[in-house]
């Protein structure tokens, strides 16, 4: 999840494009991202920069924003809670059950740099 804060002039944004989904991400934010091949500690650029704030600056790419980068640290990996599916149809007989558990990396932001 994406933790918002108080958006300011002053505070500095990015929204940027990870394995198909948008983020609005700022410095010290945690997103759990979808599950990818990494460790603790380990550090991913970011270069699916969509748009960028600084200073009240928008700078909104086309499709991306050139020179810009994100910087995250993984934190850990998990799982989310389960989601169970059921599905009954009436004066049928017939009933499913079913559960999902997302797996994700917890990631935090640790630079932005545009």
């Amino acid at each position: 999840m994406v933790t918002y804060q108080n958006i300011k002039d002053g505070l500095m944004y990015a929204i940027i494009k990870h394995s198909g989904k948008q983020y609005k991400v700022s410095k010290g934010d945690f997103l759990n991202l979808d599950r990818f091949e990494a460790e603790k500690k380990d550090t991913i650029e970011v270069t699916d920069v969509l748009a960028v704030n600084k200073d009240g600056d928008l700078k909104v790419g086309a499709p991306f924003v050139e020179g810009a980068k994100v910087v995250l640290e993984v934190v850990n990996l998990g799982k989310d809670k389960k989601v169970v599916i059921f599905k009954k149809r009436r004066r049928k007989d017939s009933k499913l059950k079913r559960g999902f558990r997302r797996q994700y990396t917890r990631v935090k932001v640790t630079e932005i740099s545009a």
